[in-house]
């Protein structure tokens, strides 16, 4: 197999496996055989500190296979003592960096994490890098020990590179999957779900099929518009970084496709579309019209979260002010964005936030939102 067949195969796995977590071992398998690692360990998280840290996803795989039981016994024993941690954090974006170097000499021969976990766990020869994830999240990926005694070379340490954009992009579409709840849908079955605009491509870019919520959008035509059977934004600029997005995702000559994102501007005063672009390479997840080469995922901001100030209220002891900026800010709207739409100041928008954080017994905007979001599925009270 040549590597660029190899390179193909494993971003059509990535492709399968944002739908389906249980196939990410396989997809791991498949990385760690063309880098030449033992292993690998993908976290996804948030937190301001180590003491803050909150771990949305954790898999720890070895050729294929996961292991709960060392993802565990890391979590819960080392990673609040394991001096590497702060360090990883701060590392640039995409920057890769031998796992070693993240220790000093001196804890080399005391550090529990180093001469314990990663020992057993064949970590101490492998790599970090740190990547900007979603919303401010966190991704850390790390491979462990080189298979041989060739070590990191120039080669594999540029294969680990090629990977980086196509693990963000993973973990962006699954982010996006988990906000809809649709994580471990088919192709068909999210077409079910309307927390989110679904559209099905055909290879040559046509719609072939479309929940409400997408077909809503595109009856609107504020963002993106169904011209012909085909997507196109309402702004030049936007339709040229979205026809450059299909492109990729639908490669004219046949070929893997790859996975993007683009944002779409409004006519309308709202946060911008946010669409992601998946290639799907299974035939039998075909609709009955044609077959389907990809799915387009549509994320409204402003819709996300159609939640009712007057709940918020009602439910958690605020404020009108604070509730109309808590559910403002589920939206993912800045808080320059919410002064501006409500006529406030920023030091004001900032002082009902922090009045909602004492009442709530919470300290960041994260947990705010997550709050508000949880009631998305409950009426709005009647008027």
């Amino acid at each position: 197999m040549s590597g660029q067949d190899r390179f193909e195969r494993i971003l059509g796995s990535l492709h399968e496996a944002v739908l389906d977590d249980s196939l990410w071992p396989a997809t791991s398998g498949l990385i760690d055989e063309a880098c030449g690692s033992r292993g690998s360990g993908l976290v996804i998280g948030g937190g301001a500190s180590q003491d803050d840290v909150e771990i949305f996803l954790a898999r720890f795989c070895y050729r294929g296979e996961r292991r709960e039981d060392l993802e565990r016994e890391y979590f819960e024993d080392f990673h609040p003592i394991d001096e590497r941690i702060p360090r990883v954090r701060r590392l640039p974006d995409s920057r890769i960096v031998p796992i070693g170097a993240l220790y000093t000499e001196e804890e080399k021969k005391t550090s529990l994490a180093f001469n314990d976990a990663l020992f057993r766990g064949e970590f101490r020869n492998g790599i970090n890098v740190r990547l900007d994830g979603p919303e401010g999240s966190r991704i850390v990926w790390g491979l462990a020990d080189p298979v041989d005694g060739d070590g990191w070379s120039m080669t594999r340490v540029e294969t680990v590179e090629s990977f980086l954009p196509h693990l963000r992009q993973f973990v962006r579409v699954r982010q996006a999957l988990v906000d809809a709840r649709a994580l471990g849908s088919t192709v068909s079955g999210l077409l079910e779900n309307n927390r989110f605009g679904v559209l099905q491509l055909d290879p040559r870019g046509r719609i072939l099929a479309a929940n409400d919520f997408a077909r809503a959008i595109l009856r609107e035509g504020d963002g993106l518009e169904n011209s012909g059977g085909r997507l196109h934004a309402a702004f030049p600029k936007d339709d040229d970084a979205l026809q450059a997005l299909l492109a990729r995702a639908l490669p004219r000559f046949g070929g893997q496709g790859e996975s993007g994102s683009v944002t779409l501007r409004r006519r309308a005063v709202a946060p911008r579309l946010v669409l992601h672009a998946n290639p799907v390479s299974d035939p039998e997840t075909g609709s009955r019209s044609g077959r389907v080469a990809a799915l387009v995922l549509v994320v409204d901001p402003a819709m996300r979260s159609r939640i009712d100030p007057a709940l918020v209220s009602a439910l958690f002891g605020l404020t009108p002010a604070e509730s109309q900026i808590a559910v403002l800010l589920a939206q993912n709207r800045t808080i320059g964005d919410i002064a501006h739409a409500t006529g406030r100041g920023e030091g004001t928008v900032r002082w009902h936030v922090k009045q909602a954080f004492g009442k709530l017994g919470i300290s960041r905007q994260v947990e705010l939102v997550r709050l508000v979001l949880s009631l998305a599925d409950i009426p709005r009270l009647p008027r």
